[in-house]
């Protein structure tokens, strides 16, 4: 078992692999929606909206995604010890639980209906939770390859 600070590191290391995919992903939902309704969208908008976005969306994002992980990563970890044949599976999982709690409890706060503009659909919801995914994966490999701590 990793040290709790090579923890708390791997923690750190997936929500930002979560936040900023997730900001992509929320970035190029609203620009197609936009698209939809006739905006024209270049690709030089499409790049400099997401560069916007990664640095002013991600950190709430990331903010939601941590607080999904503080609950999923401790629960998928103890799961997966008992179930380790389905440890990816549990990890996926945990993951994408965790965005959509966070964005469900986000929403149910939030004066406005929805606080993020990718999950007024299913597949932008989806996406964002793909994207919590990834980083619990991330965090699932770290914690399989971290050297056991020194003594």
């Amino acid at each position: 078992m990793p040290s709790l600070s090579r923890v708390f590191l791997y923690v750190l290391f997936a929500v930002l692999l979560a936040s900023t995919l997730g900001s992509v992903v929320q970035t190029q939902f609203n620009l197609a929606n936009l698209q939809a309704l006739g905006a024209p969208m270049s690709l030089a908008v499409r790049l400099h909206t997401t560069a916007l976005d990664l640095l002013g969306f991600s950190p709430l994002f990331a903010v939601l995604v941590l607080l999904g992980f503080i609950v999923a990563l401790p629960a998928a970890t103890l799961l997966s010890r008992s179930w380790p044949v389905g440890r990816w599976l549990v990890f996926a999982l945990a993951g994408a639980a965790a965005v959509w709690a966070a964005m469900s409890l986000a929403n149910s706060l939030a004066p406005m209906p929805t606080l993020i503009g990718a999950n007024r659909s299913l597949a932008g919801t989806l996406g964002l939770m793909a994207c919590g995914s990834l980083g619990a994966l991330l965090f699932a490999h770290l914690m399989r390859r971290a050297p056991a701590p020194q003594s």
